[in-house]
């Protein structure tokens, strides 16, 4: 029984995010993809948003660091950011497995607590959750008026806008966040697992509440801020590749980051599947044809799901030179 959980936990989201892929690009003319490969992307904008994907999850590892340190566990940054380098890659796998996978490596090469690291992850999520959550209102009152102003200039009402989605797209959109809710409930009840014991329950509740106690305050919101920065840069800069969304703007990429950053919660590997469909229908909504959109959603998911690998393979290479240290 449980290996046949495992195998689910691996084809299940594999399903999920072929299925909607499938569905989005049904329809799909695919030699567009092999000229947009060949001729129609500004690799040099792709190119440079890569250091942004790698520092987004460097300063994750720097921030974690940070967390563990009021908690008496002092593990070498090379480990934490290797650790969070493997989480990503391992999660293109199984949705969500990086997340106890990287502390086990902390406990394996630097001896740090298992139970206080899942508490510290636990932790950086909430912290995660709130900077999304006052992002995605600030995104909303800046685009407000742009809204308004495109149902004034269009007479398009919300209500036929809203007919203008399909039944697929809205039983699409409903699953997705079925599911967001299903994991974080899957979720909740694998954290209690490590609740068993008195002595797991303290160190768990050590890790939840290390930010209280964390080591400079101001540097702690710095690396928090900075990694949101990174991620949204590295995602930016590819708008520039297209020539249907290089002149959107700032506005625009920051709406498609909030939306695709809700829809990454989906348990599909690295959100494919929700991710493509929500960037989509943002771009469509902002004038991009549907087939540039399409394309660019590909392209982009692909090529920055390629880093998250090449990066886990880094951390595997350099973790077997590794030497752990001793208790």
């Amino acid at each position: 029984m449980p290996r046949l959980r495992s195998i689910m936990q691996i084809v299940l989201p594999l399903m999920l995010g072929g299925a909607i892929l499938w569905w989005m690009y049904r329809g799909f003319d695919w030699a567009t993809l092999q000229t947009a490969f060949t001729s129609n992307v500004n690799w040099t904008w792709m190119w440079l948003s890569f250091p942004f994907g790698i520092l987004a999850q460097v300063f994750r590892g720097i921030r974690w660091r940070q967390v563990l340190r009021p908690l008496g566990e002092h593990p070498r940054l090379s480990t934490c950011v290797n650790a969070i380098f493997l989480s990503y890659a391992s999660s293109l796998v199984v949705p969500r497995s990086g997340e106890v996978l990287r502390c086990g490596v902390l406990k394996r090469y630097d001896g740090v607590s298992f139970t206080r690291g899942v508490g510290t992850v636990v932790t950086e999520r909430i912290v995660d959750m709130l900077i999304i959550a006052v992002l995605s209102v600030v995104v909303f009152l800046l685009q407000l008026p742009v809204f308004m102003d495109f149902f004034a200039r269009t007479g398009v009402s919300m209500s036929a806008l809203a007919s203008q989605f399909t039944t697929t797209g809205w039983i699409v959109t409903a699953l997705c966040g079925l599911l967001i809710v299903l994991t974080g409930v899957f979720l909740l009840r694998r954290y209690e697992l490590f609740t068993r014991s008195r002595s797991v329950l303290n160190d768990l509740k050590d890790g939840l509440l290390s930010v209280r106690q964390v080591d400079g305050v101001g540097y702690f919101l710095f690396n928090s801020v900075a990694i949101w920065v990174c991620y949204f840069l590295h995602f930016y800069l590819t708008f520039f590749c297209f020539k249907e969304t290089e002149a959107l703007g700032f506005d625009v990429a920051l709406v498609a980051f909030v939306v695709g950053t809700f829809a990454v919660l989906v348990p599909t590997p690295n959100g494919a599947g929700p991710w493509h469909f929500a960037v989509k229908t943002v771009l469509v909504l902002y004038g991009v044809a549907g087939n540039a959109a399409a394309l660019f959603a590909l392209v982009v998911h692909t090529v920055q799901t390629l880093l998250v690998a090449v990066l886990g393979l880094w951390s595997v290479a350099a973790l077997s030179m590794t030497k752990p240290r001793q208790n």
